[in-house]
């Protein structure tokens, strides 16, 4: 595939507003995670949210779509001047122009949880000002973000569970090479809900202390909630440190509902697409981020099919900072894989002390600086789907390029 380069991203997570925070709090190895004090959850878990989403509604002109998932994605959108970037993109190609592709698992079905406690008590019906089709809808994520720049082109929400957020970058990449848009606006954007954190407690996935992924003692996930954005276009920065989208592998092994193909087979097979559309072998990649969610056959999954194709590239999983953000999860990581790339360095796995050897992975327990070229992040989701990224690089893109 032609590289296509992350103009401009950001990135919104309980570790902080914006690149600036969420690096420090990878680099002194800070987690954001904290006891569920969420409304309504009596439950023994640790979540990671966000500070501050519901001081701000979302925009008066778009008082529809008001429901905490769009006071996310409206917080995200407000930080490391990406709502300038866009107005610029807009300027450059036209409104028309830009797509608008997003990943969420729940959209904003919290609003939906609300307004059932609020039905008439005798016909049952749904209070009037609750608005389905602007907020619990899958489609109003991308709706909300389109309206929010006035775009006029494509849009679209993927909802793949934890893959989402990752699969959106395909779906730009082949309407950017179709020639149908310039440029698109792609991300995540999952909030906390009951749904949610009662929907894993009854899986028995639910950790009772921060998670631990890849540790030989983890005991499940801890949920949290992000609003990852990026700008893809292509190539326009003449500078080196540029990060480039290189390769995409997207796979569907349907082993199981909620389980991962055991041999990591899906998984395998989305790296290997990824590798194979970026032109690269394993041994390019110099660091490798983790879907990682922390529980015994995910983790255990995941190691098999890195193990079958890279020998001993340094990887980590980030959830043990940020939680598992599921529908936001491939688009926060992507970028936060971005930022590692740009500042060269290589975030720890926060909350594992002790890797599991069974798993026999070179796991990264210190953030440190470290010369990165390029770089593999995965998103395995519920169901089989997976998807798994290269990002790398401008300058060596360009070595690459020139070696052919």
């Amino acid at each position: 595939m032609k590289p296509l380069e992350l103009t401009h991203f950001t990135a919104t997570s309980c570790i902080g507003r914006g690149l600036g925070p969420t690096l420090q709090a990878l680099r002194e190895q800070r987690s954001g995670l904290a006891p569920c004090r969420f409304d309504r959850a009596e439950l023994e878990t640790w979540i990671g949210a966000v500070d501050g989403v519901d001081d701000e509604p979302v925009r008066a002109d778009l008082r529809d779509y008001e429901c905490r998932n769009h006071r996310l994605a409206q917080l995200g959108l407000e930080q490391d001047g990406f709502a300038d970037a866009v107005a610029a993109a807009a300027a450059r190609y036209g409104a028309a122009r830009i797509g608008v592709f997003l990943g969420t698992s729940t959209s904003g079905i919290l609003q939906t949880e609300q307004a059932y406690r609020r039905r008439d008590p005798q016909s049952g019906a749904l209070p009037a000002d609750f608005h389905y089709a602007q907020t619990h809808n899958c489609y109003s994520l991308a709706a909300f973000v389109r309206a929010y720049f006035a775009l006029g082109g494509p849009a679209a929400s993927i909802s793949t569970a934890c893959s989402s957020g990752a699969k959106v970058f395909g779906s730009a990449r082949r309407l950017i090479e179709a020639g149908l848009i310039d440029a698109a606006v792609v991300g995540g954007v999952d909030s906390l809900c009951l749904t949610t954190l009662y929907g894993f407690n009854s899986l028995e996935l639910l950790s009772r202390e921060p998670c631990r992924p890849f540790d030989v003692a983890r005991r499940g996930i801890s949920i949290g909630e992000a609003a990852a954005f990026a700008l893809l276009e292509r190539p326009r920065s003449t500078n080196g440190d540029a990060v480039l989208l290189l390769g995409i592998g997207e796979s569907s092994d349907a082993h199981h509902m909620s389980s991962p193909h055991p041999e990591g087979l899906g998984a395998r097979l989305a790296i290997e697409g990824a590798l194979a559309t970026a032109g690269l072998t394993a041994a390019d990649i110099d660091y490798i981020n983790l879907h990682g969610t922390a529980t015994p056959s995910n983790d255990a999954a995941e190691s098999l099919a890195v193990n079958a194709l890279f020998d001993k590239t340094p990887c980590s999983s980030t959830k043990g900072a940020t939680g598992h953000t599921l529908g936001a999860a491939g688009a926060l990581e992507a970028l936060i894989s971005a930022l590692a790339l740009r500042h060269q360095f290589m975030p720890a796995g926060i909350g594992a002390s002790e890797p599991d050897p069974a798993l026999d992975l070179h796991y990264v327990l210190e953030s440190r600086d470290a010369p990165l070229r390029a770089v593999l992040s995965n998103a395995f989701g519920f169901g089989g789907t997976n998807c798994s990224l290269v990002l790398g690089r401008a300058d060596f893109a360009d070595e690459r390029s020139t070696a052919r």
